[in-house]
């Protein structure tokens, strides 16, 4: 299992634009293949700062998922709304594997990571 975690640096002016963006994937992302942990948009601290999180079983799935993702009209209007509304300052994708096994009660003993 492959976890992406994208970094989001956003206009701390638009965080509402951030959030109605985050919710439209919670919808579109799930339902074209991809285990959705979260979008997570900022609180206290950085005001630019958000994140969205998604796990998916390989990266020839990920191909697979993207041009099914790509073909959703959810997936595509929600797009065009982060490009009109230009929220997104910049966005940066990291693929992570889980290195170790989470530890303590209640801790999972499979490979995703237990945000």
């Amino acid at each position: 299992m492959l976890t992406c975690i994208i970094r989001y640096q956003i206009d701390p002016t638009k965080h509402a634009q951030f959030r109605q963006y985050a919710q439209t994937w919670g919808q579109a992302i799930p339902r074209n293949g991809a285990d959705l942990f979260g979008y997570f948009a900022p609180h206290e601290g950085s005001s630019t700062l958000a994140y969205g999180i998604y796990s998916i079983p390989s990266l020839a799935a990920y191909e697979a998922y993207r041009a099914r993702l790509a073909a959703d009209p959810l997936g595509r209007q929600n797009y065009e709304f982060a490009q009109k509304e230009k929220f997104i300052l910049r966005e940066d994708r990291t693929w992570l594997t889980l290195a170790s096994t989470p530890h303590g009660p209640g801790g999972r003993n499979d490979d995703r990571c237990n945000l």
